[in-house]
């Protein structure tokens, strides 16, 4: 399968990943041919694009960071949260509920431990703060492997991540969903949702005092120019240095009100242009290791005039993955394989970007 960019398919390509919608009902199911109304439907929606199958790419197989089912059922179980947020009822079940997803989520990850995060997130635009907050967790989570760290600091890591952005239900949702640049005074107001969440959090929520330090500090920066305190280094929270990678990442890569969304090369670049001044230099190099800039099923332009679809990434090396070229200089060629880190011919070849369709 393929990764299609939305304003790239074409009515007869066929569904190779089942597409959900904004409450997980299912809009398209795997092996659909898609209609020019389905492809309206996915761009009104704002998907970034969908996976799909043809004879170049049925072969390429991509597997999920964990599975669709624990996504949504954890996507399902922090907007309960989110929702009931303002509610002063008892919140007891609902974080025994999101803590069980969060084991699972840990679990599922542990077992495929050496798995890379090697997706386009296919997030619904009404859907984001949900899936934000459980792809933040599976980033901070998967760093939080890469580092070694034991299961039960992996429980107490997800929970800060899942919960690290409770504090936008107090802020204004028009400021929230500003489609354009915040005035001084709203980005003041936006400021404040990481202490209005880790007030919150300690208030209502029973967790490990670190899960309450993750989210009070995720918009901390290493060179101290981050908010709710100013913290610079180590003296930021461990998970607070971890989430702000995850969460930064997610956004980036995600469409906005504001902007469109980045593509994954372009938010690893970002990342790898802020080291040491937003980011922890040594958790942003394990963290870059883990998420394929280039991910299986994309397309890419190639130095030598080749474009070719992304097959395999390696972790040791993830700018040069194993490819598949299918055009030469814009002209449809026999499909052949390239591995950039390992043939001779590909010495002196690199990726200069995403390709166009």
């Amino acid at each position: 399968m393929r990764f299609v960019p939305s304003n790239c398919l074409r009515p007869g390509m066929q569904v190779a990943k089942t597409l959900y919608g904004r409450n997980s009902e299912i809009l398209l199911v795997v092996g659909t041919t898609l209609t020019k109304k389905n492809i309206e439907s996915i761009c009104r929606l704002k998907f970034p694009g969908i996976y799909i199958n043809d004879d170049l790419s049925r072969d390429i197989e991509i597997i999920n960071t964990i599975s669709d089912e624990l996504r949504i059922e954890t996507m399902n179980g922090i907007k309960r949260i989110f929702t009931d947020a303002k509610d002063p009822g008892n919140k007891r079940e609902k974080i025994k509920e999101i803590s069980r997803q969060i084991e699972s989520i840990v679990d599922e990850l542990l077992a495929n431990r050496s798995l890379m995060v090697n997706m386009i997130d296919l997030k619904c635009f009404d859907n984001y703060t949900y899936l934000h907050s459980v792809n933040v967790a599976v980033l901070s989570i998967v760093l939080g492997i890469a580092m070694g760290l034991d299961r039960n600091t992996l429980l107490r890591l997800g929970m800060g991540a899942i919960l690290h952005d409770i504090g936008k239900v107090f802020i204004n949702l028009n400021i929230i969903n500003k489609p354009g640049v915040l005035t001084p005074e709203e980005f003041e107001e936006v400021k404040q949702h990481s202490m209005l969440g880790y007030d919150y959090a300690r208030a209502k929520f029973k967790l490990p005092a670190t899960s309450y330090l993750g989210i009070r500090d995720h918009h901390e920066k290493y060179n101290g120019y981050g908010y709710p305190n100013g913290k610079s280094g180590k003296d930021i929270s461990l998970f607070g240095r971890i989430i702000a990678l995850a969460d930064i990442y997610d956004a980036l890569s995600s469409e906005r009100p504001y902007r469109n969304a980045l593509s994954p090369s372009e938010a690893m670049e970002y990342i790898m242009g802020n080291l040491e001044t937003v980011f922890d230099p040594k958790l942003a190099t394990i963290f870059l290791r883990k998420v394929a800039p280039y991910p299986v099923g994309t397309t890419v332009e190639l130095s030598n005039g080749c474009t070719a679809i992304v097959m395999e990434n390696y972790e040791a090396c993830c700018l040069r993955p194993k490819v598949r070229v299918f055009k030469v200089d814009g002209r449809e060629v026999e499909p052949f394989e390239l591995d950039l880190s390992t043939d001779f011919s590909a010495l002196n070849v690199v990726i200069k970007g995403s390709a166009k369709e």
